[in-house]
């Protein structure tokens, strides 16, 4: 299987990376991986912890709700914004049907957009310039001033 993973450390370009993952479940760990070693050049000082769990959680909530009758992937990239951080995960499927879920307590499912909301600055979600649905979050103060 092809992988692919672009990255631009052009300063003039607000996009430093993106990956493309197939929808299978050992995309997950590959696209952390992933991240770690291609944000690293660029030396945020947020917690990249942080970040690659919320990659994990957008990447595993695209791979399994993601639809299309055509073959498709799972699109990550990732920009700098001033001092802060986007994370973008396009995937294919309605972006009406991102939600926050309330799972009950015995629920093992539904919690990962509320790490997203609780470790992120910022997150939303809507139609993808690729087709589809994209979900991003935003890490504020991700490098100095």
């Amino acid at each position: 299987m092809a992988y692919t993973i672009d990255r631009y450390p052009c300063e003039e370009s607000p996009r430093l990376g993106a990956m493309t993952l197939h929808p299978e479940p050992e995309s997950v760990p590959r696209a952390r991986r992933w991240f770690r070693k291609f944000i690293a050049p660029y030396n945020p000082v947020c917690s990249i912890d942080d970040c690659v769990l919320l990659i994990s959680e957008l990447v595993t909530n695209a791979i399994c709700h993601g639809t299309s009758e055509d073959p498709w992937l799972v699109q990550v990239e990732w920009f700098r914004d001033g001092t802060s951080l986007r994370v973008e995960v396009h995937s294919p499927g309605l972006p009406a049907g991102v939600r926050l879920r309330h799972p009950d307590t015995h629920d093992t499912h539904g919690r990962g957009l509320h790490l997203v909301d609780s470790l992120a600055a910022s997150w939303q979600s809507g139609p993808s310039h690729l087709g589809g649905t994209v979900v991003s979050f935003v890490v504020a103060d991700a490098w100095p001033a």
